[in-house]
């Protein structure tokens, strides 16, 4: 922590011991103020040297000419001489490894003196020819970087600037990251802050000592150890000084006295340049900004004139504000002229290489105006980040850009959500004040309400006016108890609009006086149209459903009778040509259609026996009757002496030419000689039969045939089985063996499986197999014939001795 000095002879504290030190340091002040005089006096007379030899002018001309080309160029008297010195030819290189000097007894310390003074002039010579050609705060940093670094070791620049509430802002800066700079771009002030001490007192500060230092000073970082020693000088010295420069090394040791005059000299160099960004340029062929000020100043707003600033390629590389009005701010509370000469990255860095920042290049390219999304934009500062929600929209004028821009501020914000609910919800909210009679609607009621919005807003007696007939009464009840009791109501109605009837909601509540009279009432009113369509389409489909369905259970149950009808399931096993006959017929469990499987077991007029599984693709009452005219013709062909590859040829043709040829059916024939106890079988398209012989269980190997009705041209083959006593043979539909997702393959596997599990020959029984293979719920129908030859002739008390079909 620092404190003011105690001025000398105060008679509230007399002389004290301070006063003594007070001397002391306005001497070494005057004495600098001198020296620094004495090396300006050095470059005027160098400048004016250069004049008179180039003129041929009087010294008197030459000092004259130098003040008006500094006030042409809008220079300091010290740039310009500078300025003059930097166009003089570049002098002679010297030799890289120039000859150690030759040490007299007599050298000493003053010729080392002597030889810093020279290289710091030759330092000030340079910058002052550099800094001719910056053109805003960050480049002056730069450029002093750039020259500083060999001198004094400077790992960074800093230039802080000092506001009207007495904190800093920074204004230029070069060795320092974006966000390091970014957090400390604008400073409150802050106790202990060098830089702001610094352009209180008018006097420089050294801070050498790292350790004191971090704990007397509040110092930038982070970390504060990565520069040990630092420099803060004022611009210009003195009561006057408005900006700080601050010089931060890495090195850990103090400034030599010849680092020390140089760098208040570089102060000096600096001061004039500084002057130069603030001053208006001179107006140009094309600059409007003087007229445009002009208009500023009398309009409201937030409004600034953007020159581009360009680069030697044309490239925009910032932006100068050259006009402003009155209600225009910056982020640290500028306003108005005062933001006049700034630039814009100095104040929103974050803007480069934006939406923002691209739009305004755009504008400027094309000459059309360009508006911005809402966006929010967050500065970085101490103590804390400060973040507002911005639309900006740019126009050219001339050969820059007139922005204005418009802040939210929360207030706006609440509108907006408000109003993106109404608008989203299809819903309006509406105030009525029953004592003063004032009515307040949102934009949005009108529209659900289907009104114009020139019209005055509707007195709340009078709303039940907008419902149909049928809904007028209970809606006027509803008011009536809102607005005498304070009862809410939340009621439906129907209005017509000219885009048809709508369907709408009204929730409203009173707003009560001590005495309980009810003084205001709010609510909103909501479209529920497409909501209630919805529900109206629903109730309607499902009873288009249910009708639906009613009508193919009817249709399920005479298929299923018609089924019961055509193909009549015997009780218990038969005994057919010396074979026992069991047969299953499970309908599916999915769905409500009755399926076309169908069996045949019947003796045929010369004692064999003729066996018959078919499954005709479908379901419904076209299935079953189609099953119904297979069967009977199948066994009226076998009956009258076809062979079995002859019926199935009969079969395909008749399936052709019936329904279109749109139906399509699988069959297995078999006919057994119970004399030779052959069976013979021909199928179309069928799964092949399942034979269990001594305890292995094995699938027939099938003869050529296509399924029925699928060509013109089938060929139909026939094989021969010889059966041996306890065999055991399955016929069967698909609907046994097929599961979803599941190959045919995986299905007979299965069935076999099963049957080595359940038994073999006349051990099995047919339940326990179709228990084991229909586990899961049915989804089509299964058919099963379970042929056995038994082992021995034995009567049979479960059988029937003959049948003429099963």
């Amino acid at each position: 922590m620092t404190s003011e000095p105690l001025r000398p002879g105060d008679p509230a504290t007399g002389p004290g011991p301070a006063a003594p030190a007070d001397v002391v340091a306005r001497q070494r002040a005057e004495l600098e103020r001198l020296r620094d005089l004495a090396a300006t006096t050095a470059v005027l007379e160098r400048a004016k040297g250069v004049l008179m030899a180039v003129t041929g002018c009087a010294p008197d001309a030459a000092h004259e000419e130098l003040l008006r080309r500094a006030k042409d160029g809008n220079r300091s008297l010290l740039e310009q001489c500078w300025l003059t010195l930097g166009a003089l030819p570049p002098p002679r290189e010297r030799p890289a490894h120039p000859a150690p000097p030759p040490v007299s007894a007599g050298a000493g310390t003053g010729d080392s003196a002597s030889a810093g003074t020279g290289d710091s002039a030759e330092a000030l010579e340079a910058l002052g020819r550099d800094l001719v050609r910056v053109g805003s705060p960050h480049e002056l940093a730069a450029c002093l970087l750039d020259r500083l670094a060999p001198e004094v070791a400077a790992d960074a620049v800093l230039l802080y600037e000092r506001l009207p509430e007495d904190g800093l802002a920074l204004i230029g800066h070069a060795g320092v990251e974006a966000a390091l700079a970014a957090q400390w771009r604008h400073v409150p002030p802050v106790p202990g802050l060098p830089a702001l001490e610094t352009l209180r007192s008018g006097r420089p500060r050294w801070l050498e000592h790292p350790a004191e230092d971090r704990a007397r000073y509040l110092l930038i970082g982070p970390p504060p150890e990565r520069w040990l020693t630092r420099a803060w000088l004022p611009v210009p010295e003195g009561d006057t000084a408005r900006v700080a420069l601050g010089v931060l090394r890495r090195r850990d040791a103090p400034f030599t006295p010849r680092e020390r005059e140089l760098l208040r000299s570089v102060a000096r160099l600096c001061a004039g340049r500084l002057r130069a960004f603030d001053s208006p340029r001179d107006a140009g062929a094309g600059d409007v900004s003087g007229t445009v000020q002009a208009v500023f100043d009398a309009l409201p707003g937030q409004a600034v004139l953007l020159t581009p600033l360009r680069a030697a390629s044309g490239e925009v590389t910032d932006y100068r504000i050259a006009a402003a009005t009155p209600e225009a701010t910056d982020v640290f509370g500028r306003t108005g002229r005062d933001l006049v000469g700034r630039h814009l990255l100095e104040n929103y860095p974050a803007v480069a290489d934006a939406p923002l920042w691209r739009g305004c290049l755009r504008a400027l390219e094309t000459g059309l105006p360009y508006a911005s999304e809402p966006f929010a934009y967050q500065d970085a500062g101490v103590p804390g980040p400060a973040t507002a929600t911005y639309t900006v929209r740019a126009a050219p004028l001339g050969e820059g850009l007139v922005v204005t821009w418009l802040r939210y501020d929360p207030v706006d914000r609440q509108e907006q959500r408000l109003s993106d609910v109404q608008r989203l919800g299809n819903l309006g909210w509406a105030n009525w004040n029953l004592l003063t009679g004032e009515i307040a609607w949102a934009a949005q009621t009108y529209t659900v309400l289907g009104l114009r919005a020139d019209r005055p807003p509707l007195p709340l007696e009078r709303l039940p006016e907008l419902a149909q007939p049928e809904d007028t009464r209970p809606l006027a009840r509803a008011i009536a108890g809102l607005v005498s009791r304070g009862r809410p109501l939340d009621v439906p109605f129907r209005t017509g609009t000219a885009m048809g009837v709508r369907h709408l909601r009204m929730v409203a509540e009173a707003v009560t006086a001590p005495d309980g009279t009810p003084v205001e009432v709010h609510g909103f009113v909501q479209d529920l149209t497409a909501q209630r369509s919805a529900e109206l389409a629903l109730v309607e489909s499902e009873r288009e459903m249910l009708l639906q369905r009613g009508t193919l259970e009817a249709e399920r149950a005479l298929a299923a009778r018609l089924q019961h009808a055509l193909l009549p399931l015997p009780s218990k096993p038969v005994r057919l040509a010396g074979l026992r006959v069991e047969v299953a017929y499970l309908p599916a469990q999915a769905g409500i259609h009755v399926g076309g499987d169908w069996f045949s077991a019947i003796e045929l007029p010369d004692s064999d026996a003729l066996f018959v599984v078919g499954d005709v693709a479908g379901h419904g009452i076209d299935a079953v009757a189609t099953m119904a005219q297979l069967r009977f013709t199948a066994k009226g062909m076998v009956s009258t002496g076809s062979s079995l590859t002859g019926a199935l040829a009969r079969l395909n043709q008749l399936l052709l030419h019936s329904r279109d040829g749109q139906i399509t059916a699988t069959m297995v024939l078999a006919r057994y000689d119970p004399d030779r106890r052959v069976l013979a079988w021909a199928q179309a398209g069928h799964p092949p039969p399942l034979l269990v012989r001594g305890g292995e269980v094995r699938l027939l190997d099938r003869p050529g045939g296509m399924l029925l009705g699928a060509t013109a041209a089938p060929v139909y083959e026939s094989l021969e089985l010889r059966l041996e006593p306890g065999d055991r043979l399955l016929l069967y539909t698909d609907g046994l063996v097929e599961r979803p997702g599941e190959g045919l393959d995986a299905g007979f596997a299965r069935l076999a499986e099963a049957v080595r599990a359940h038994g073999c020959g006349e051990s099995g029984s047919l339940d326990a197999l179709l228990a084991a293979m229909l586990a899961d719920e049915r989804r089509d129908d299964v058919c099963v014939l379970d042929i056995r030859m038994p082992r021995e002739e034995v009567h049979d008390a479960t059988a029937t001795p003959s049948v003429t079909d099963a």
